[in-house]
């Protein structure tokens, strides 16, 4: 006989490989299971904390008295009470009383007092030594106050870190009974030594000799800064620091010689061109030592220039709001006369500077005050815009002063003082044009042409003009 052949197929490699769904079914269970145990296990570990968190919170601390001897009144009553009811020993027999004290020595936690804060294991031995134990504990009173202590930095050692601290000294506690002393000595001199009261005559005396020395220092300043200008132009910045002067004494008439000898430098000093500022390309090139000192000179020229206008056009502002400025320097009617000095120097760098930095701010700072209701200051700047408009023979600082005072005149609804329009008659006007002006005015409607026109239509437009021409054509053949 032949022998069976085996029917089945040797499974492929593929197959040995693929696991079976039953054996992946259990894979995922113990997973999960696994999961689900940790997490219990997590939950324990924190049900366990909080729970100790509780305890540690509400754990009340072991009394120093005996908790034996603390026995309330009423459970002492109750006692003598039931005493009473009971019966007497002799009605007892020896093994009954035997009997009751086993039992007691087995119930004693029926003896104890529930009351008292004391655990419930707690060795007798160790409850016998607390108080002991607190009784050896040496006793502090704060008489003195607590040193502040400094925490240093710990010293490592075999047994561990050793923390070291050193007491604060009492610095300030030293210092506050020196000023006491100082202050103390200071007013016993005050009381023996009075200062005596100044005469009038003393005090002029004493006001010229301050007023003498300031001037010397403004005359030393400004001689300075003209004998070498580009070198010293940081005095400039000092002098001016003058105009803030606070000696009650001198402090107006200080500001005003400051106000006048700066107008001076600065009509001295300033060159005949405008100073531009400098682009960052310029500023990053290298350059010589002369050029770079030349720069500095002229960005601090510049810049001292307009703090000092700013300083003007504020003492201008402070003469207009007396009334809201109470200075203890300066008095009431000392404004108006710092105001008029300051204006008289605007007037004059108007004038003299129409080719300098900031000439269109001067002019409209000095455009108001022509209207202003003061006759002297109004005066004052009339005077120096007719001089400017006879001055001047490019015509351009001319015109940037005739628009100013066009457009405030416009303002004021032409509701302004004669003087301000008679400054025009003053302008160097020959020759004008009377027929350009009215070109420009009116200016002459130009008639388009036929090639324009078609250049200005849509498209739409122009599809419509053709098939119009296209339909006139076709009209005129037929």
């Amino acid at each position: 006989m032949k022998a069976r052949r085996n029917k089945k197929q040797v499974p492929s490699f593929r197959k040995l490989l693929k696991t079976s769904k039953v054996k992946l079914e259990n894979k995922l269970k113990n997973k999960q299971h696994k999961q689900q145990s940790t997490l219990k296990k997590y939950r324990k570990e924190q049900r366990k904390l909080r729970q100790a968190v509780k305890d540690a919170v509400s754990k009340k601390p072991i009394p120093l008295e005996d908790p034996k001897r603390r026995r309330p009144v009423k459970r002492i009553e109750k006692e003598e009470e039931e005493e009473e009811e009971a019966l007497p020993l002799d009605m007892l027999d020896e093994d009954d009383l035997q009997l009751m004290k086993d039992l007691g020595q087995r119930a004693s936690f029926l003896t104890r007092d529930l009351s008292s804060s004391e655990p419930v294991h707690v060795k007798k031995r160790k409850h016998e030594h607390i108080i002991d134990k607190y009784e050896k504990i040496p006793r502090t009173l704060q008489i003195a106050p607590e040193k502040e202590l400094i925490h240093l930095l710990p010293i490592k050692d075999k047994s561990g870190i050793i923390p070291q601290t050193r007491e604060k000294p009492d610095t300030d506690s030293n210092k506050d009974e020196e000023d006491q002393e100082e202050e103390m000595e200071l007013e016993e001199e005050i009381i023996e030594d009075p200062i005596p009261e100044m005469t009038r005559e003393e005090h002029l005396i004493e006001r010229k000799k301050k007023l003498q020395e300031k001037k010397l220092h403004i005359a030393t300043l400004a001689s300075a800064i003209l004998s070498d200008p580009e070198s010293n132009i940081k005095k400039l910045k000092e002098l001016r620091s003058m105009l803030m002067e606070q000696d009650p004494d001198v402090a107006v008439t200080v500001r005003k010689l400051v106000v006048v000898s700066l107008m001076e430098l600065f009509k001295d000093i300033t060159p005949s061109y405008k100073i531009r500022p400098l682009t960052e390309a310029e500023k990053s090139t290298k350059i010589r030592k002369e050029t770079q000192k030349l720069r500095e000179f002229e960005e601090g020229l510049v810049s001292q220039y307009k703090f000092y206008l700013e300083n003007l056009e504020q003492m201008v502002k402070d003469w207009k709001q007396r009334k809201l400025k109470k200075s203890n320097v300066v008095s009431l009617k000392a404004y108006k006369g710092l105001a008029e000095v300051a204006v008289k120097s605007l007037c004059e760098l108007l004038v003299t500077l129409p080719h300098f930095n900031f000439h269109n701010n001067i002019i409209v700072l000095i455009v108001p005050l022509m209207n202003d209701t003061s006759k002297s200051i109004s005066e004052m700047c009339c005077e120096a815009v007719k001089k400017l408009f006879k001055q001047d023979k490019l015509g351009q600082a001319s015109l940037g002063v005739v628009k100013v005072i066009s457009g405030f005149v416009k303002g004021r609804n032409y509701e302004v003082r004669p003087e301000m329009l008679k400054t025009f008659l003053c302008l160097r006007i020959k020759e004008v044009e009377v027929k350009k002006d009215t070109e420009d005015i009116n200016k002459p409607k130009k008639f388009m042409t036929f090639k324009e026109k078609r250049k200005t239509l849509s498209r739409m437009q122009r599809k419509v003009w053709f098939i119009s021409i296209f339909v006139l054509f076709k009209c005129c053949f037929i």
